[in-house]
Order: structure tokens, then C-alpha cells, then sequence
């Protein structure tokens, strides 16, 4: 990287000086372009490995995202899908992480799931990768480390990628100028194309996004899934935070699972899916399908506008002077202490509320339901810390 960017200026001030030829010059701009070249591939290319996951002894089987839609096949949008069958009869809950894989918090929480998970009764599908190919890529300008880090309880080390808000540019270029959102028609930025929370349900001709979006759609609808929770992450002055926004077919379980976890000392707000606000995906496939959809939203310092220094530590702790000060001016949505809201608070809130969730389907639709064993809650985590619960 450093050759790449001062090779202009050697060449301006080291020109090859040769009377008879300049047959130098260019052997000399090349060599100097292939170095750089080299000298930042490994990085670039580290970010497309993936780290090993690690399904826990409940996994039934697992199946690949393109037998769902055929053409994602071969390609970085291509991504796994576990499963897990309980021995009683019941409903069919999904769980989605990473549909924004720089919201280290809903991505988490799902691997967590895949790795401590039993099912008693019905069946649940997670894929903690929802939007494969957004995890390939950093954002410009932001800042993101390629990669977050955490020791399990027998002392190694696991390392989690971050990834983009976006589907990497590679997979979705050139954006247009503006984005209209299919069906409905309305108009957003022309990135917000490979934005996979903005192209639900999808289309399977369209973009690169809306068919990832289309094929997890085609999972709800062929799966015949019961209940959706996409898991998220935002900044602490979003106003929409620390909450389980709801399609209104799915406000019943919602409203009561709030409840349940205002008990238990967690405080989520209960926030409805926006009518006019087009391509979320508790709105579409709330529309489109026939599942109760629920989107879980923690607040992380990593999003936000405020943010300091954006290194590994501001992931695992989200602790940041400057939001502190935020605060204590009253300009954010939730608190925040001056120890942070690090990642076991985060990730035991979008686990304490999958389960409340599931309890409340369960005294809903008792045939339907789905029992979850295994999974920590937010008082085992914030005890025990995320990494304990890592294979």
C-alpha cells in the first residue's frame, strides 16, 4: 500500500534517465504497480475467507441457499442453512444473521444459537450469514476492522469477520442512481440496491441482493415457517432501538414477549412495521407470506455517527467516551454507561428474546409451537461472556 501510493511520486522524481531508450521506464512502473499489488492481496483476499463454524450436536442436516433459487449456485451469495428437527410436532422458526454483517451483535447471536442449540418440539433453521456476500467487504471510510476476536471457555481463540451494510460492491456494480424498490415502487439511494433489509421479498431475475432476498423468501414459503427473527444491530442515537419491531400479524407474540422480558428486567420497546416504509423485511415477508416476521434491534457504538476509535475493543465493548458524553447530553435513544454495552449484553438481549418469543408462540399455538433447550439467556451471558458459549 505505501509503495502503491508513493510510486507517482518516485516516478516524478526518479525518472530513468536514458538517452537512447525508455524502454526502463515502464518495466520500472510495472514492477513498482505489482508490489503494491501483492503487498495489499492477502488482506483483500482474507476477506473472503470464512471462519469455521461450529453446528452443535442438536444439527439435523443442512442444505445450501441454491436449492431454493438455482442461480445463486457457484456464486458468494451461496450460503448454508442448518437445521434442527425436535422429537414432538410443532412450528417452524428462522433465524437470520449477518443480513448486516457490520452489526457484529445479530450475527452472534445466531452463530451462538448454532452452536448450543437443542429443539424439543418443532423445528428451527438458522442461517447466520444471511447476506454471504456482504461479509467479503469492509465499508470505505468507515473504518471496520476486517475481523473481531473472542476466546471460548477453553482458552482459543475465535475470530469473526465484519463485514458491509452492503452486498460487496463486486456482486451488485454498478449501483444506479436511485433505487426503486420491486413491487412497490417506491424510491431509495441508488446503494440501498444492495441493501438486503431494503429488497424484500425479492425478485429471482433482479439484482444480485434481491436474490438472496428472493431465495430466503422461497425458504419461508417452501419450509413453511411459522415465525421469522432477523437479528440487528444500530447506533445508540437510532430511535428505533433496543426493540422487536413487529409485522402485525406478528404483534400478539410480540406484545406479549415484551412483557415477559420487562419481567425478567430487560426492557425492549415494542415497535410496529412501518406501512409506507417499503422493503424491510418484517414488512414484506409479513405481506408476502404467511409466517409471523419479528426484527430484533441492540445498540452498538460500532454503527453510530459519534464513534471514536473503531478498532476490535470498540466491537467486544462498545465503550466510548464520546457516546458517554452523548448521554449525559440527552442527544441518544438509550443509555449509555460509561462501561459500555458490550457484546454479552447485546447478544444476551437478542437471545432472551428469541427464547421469550418462542414462549409466547408456545401459549398462543400450543400445536404449533417450538421449544427451544440449550441456549444461554442474557444472565448467562452477561456472567459467563459470549465466548464461554463458543465451540
Amino acid at each position: 500500500m505505501i509503495v502503491c501510493a508513493f510510486s507517482p511520486w518516485i516516478a516524478y522524481n526518479f525518472p530513468i534517465q536514458n538517452p537512447k531508450s525508455n524502454i526502463g521506464r515502464p518495466w520500472l512502473y510495472l514492477t513498482l504497480a505489482l508490489i503494491a499489488a501483492w503487498s495489499s492481496s492477502g488482506e483483500f483476499l482474507d476477506q473472503r475467507r470464512e471462519e469455521t463454524l461450529h453446528p452443535s450436536f442438536g444439527l439435523s442436516t443442512v442444505k445450501r441457499l441454491s436449492q431454493y433459487h438455482s442461480p445463486i449456485a457457484g456464486t458468494r451469495l451461496e450460503n448454508e442453512l442448518y437445521f434442527f428437527e425436535g422429537r414432538e410436532p410443532g412450528g417452524t422458526l428462522l433465524i437470520l444473521g449477518g443480513t448486516h454483517p457490520n452489526e457484529p451483535a445479530g450475527y452472534l447471536a445466531a452463530v451462538v444459537m448454532l452452536e448450543n442449540l437443542a429443539v424439543q418440539r418443532g423445528r428451527v433453521i438458522v442461517i447466520p450469514r444471511a447476506n454471504n456476500a456482504a461479509f467479503s467487504a469492509t465499508e470505505p471510510q468507515e473504518a471496520y476492522p476486517g475481523r473481531f476476536h473472542l476466546t471460548n471457555r477453553r482458552g482459543r481463540l475465535r475470530e469473526f469477520r465484519v463485514g458491509s451494510r452492503f452486498t460487496n460492491v463486486l456482486d451488485g456494480w454498478p449501483d444506479p442512481v436511485i433505487y426503486r424498490h420491486h413491487p412497490s415502487g417506491q424510491i431509495l439511494s441508488g446503494n440501498e440496491t444492495r441493501n438486503l433489509n431494503r429488497a424484500w421479498p425479492g425478485r429471482p431475475n433482479g439484482t444480485r441482493t434481491e436474490q438472496v432476498a428472493f431465495a430466503i423468501s422461497e425458504v419461508v414459503r417452501r419450509e413453511k415457517v411459522d415465525l421469522v427473527i432477523d437479528l440487528h444491530e444500530a447506533a445508540p442515537e437510532y430511535p428505533v432501538i433496543d426493540a422487536v419491531v413487529a409485522h402485525e400479524r406478528a404483534m400478539d407474540v410480540a406484545a406479549l414477549a415484551v412483557v415477559d422480558l420487562e419481567l425478567e428486567g430487560i426492557s425492549f420497546r415494542l415497535e410496529p412495521s412501518p406501512v409506507n416504509f417499503r422493503g424491510l423485511i418484517h414488512r414484506e415477508l409479513g405481506d408476502a407470506t404467511t409466517a409471523r416476521v419479528i426484527l430484533l434491534e441492540s445498540a452498538g457504538a460500532l454503527q453510530g455517527r459519534l464513534r471514536g476509535r473503531t478498532d476490535d475493543a470498540l466491537i467486544v465493548k462498545s465503550r466510548d467516551p464520546l457516546y458517554v458524553r452523548a448521554a449525559r447530553l440527552g442527544r441518544l435513544a438509550v443509555p449509555f454507561p460509561e462501561e459500555g454495552i458490550p457484546l454479552e449484553v447485546r447478544v444476551g438481549r437478542h437471545l432472551s428474546a428469541v427464547q421469550a418469543i418462542c414462549r409466547t408462540l408456545n401459549d398462543l399455538n400450543p400445536t404449533g409451537g417450538i421449544a427451544l433447550t440449550g441456549l444461554p439467556n442474557y444472565h448467562d451471558i452477561t456472567t459467563k461472556g459470549v465466548g464461554y458459549y463458543l465451540q
